[in-house]
């Protein structure tokens, strides 16, 4: 499903650290209440089989199995599905969405938590017109759990959809670069993120954030600082 195409949905600009501006698409609620349903009914099954399997072979469990296996997946299949598929549940992959921090950052484990703790409130006593309404009405698509968790669903990275705009297509004509020293994983981590956002700088905007970081890692001067990282980025994306 496209961004454009559902209804209600906007726009949203976040800024990155490097002071990068770049655009999110919240998702609406079409696209989210269709998500829900396809989770809703994963869950149901998850739910069935497993007391199913059990019943077979215990038939003394009975209702109160099903009220704490009821309990476990409400609470946790989100949370787990969110930090380990990158923000995404089933549904969520399934429809094109995801959950990331307001700044568009990767959902961590306490902004997840915080998110799904709070279903209760955005379905008190089943009362989704609740959700519905938090959705529809706030900027971002957020319901009460988004507000809480510091969480937004947006559609999933354009470099995904575009693939022009895939990290291995924007390195390949880059030959990979060792640098002068070992980077730490946060280090690598900046680097890989620059060269992601590398088709939205500019080459000017690009070694004017290159050279601030360029320069401690430099053993070759005949490249521009942006190429030069784009080169060890290179080296990098072959060792993830």
């Amino acid at each position: 499903m496209s961004q454009h195409n559902a209804l209600f949905d906007s726009s949203l600009k976040a800024l990155t650290p490097e002071g990068v501006e770049f655009v999110l698409f919240p998702a609406g609620l079409p696209v989210r209440t269709l998500a829900y349903a396809i989770d809703k009914s994963i869950q149901w099954i998850i739910i069935l089989v497993t007391s199913t399997t059990i019943s077979i072979f215990r038939e003394s469990m009975g209702v109160w199995l099903a009220l704490i296996l009821n309990f476990i997946v409400d609470w946790f299949y989100h949370v787990i599905c969110e930090l380990t598929f990158r923000g995404q549940s089933l549904g969520k992959r399934m429809t094109g969405i995801r959950v990331v921090k307001n700044d568009g950052s990767p959902v961590d484990p306490s902004s997840s938590f915080l998110r799904n703790l709070m279903r209760f409130a955005d379905t008190f006593f089943f009362c989704f017109p609740i959700a519905f309404i938090t959705i529809a009405a706030s900027s971002g698509f957020r319901r009460i759990g988004d507000w809480a968790g510091g969480t937004l669903v947006v559609y999933t990275s354009m470099a995904k959809n575009n693939p022009k705009n895939s990290l291995s297509l924007i390195l390949e004509k880059y030959e990979p670069i060792t640098p002068s020293r070992p980077l730490c994983g946060d280090e690598k981590e900046a680097v890989i993120n620059f060269a992601r956002r590398y088709p939205l700088l500019g080459e000017a905007r690009a070694n004017e954030i290159a050279g601030i970081y360029a320069p401690y890692l430099k053993n070759d001067d005949s490249l521009t600082d942006a190429s030069f990282l784009l080169g060890i980025a290179r080296k990098l994306s072959g060792e993830i």
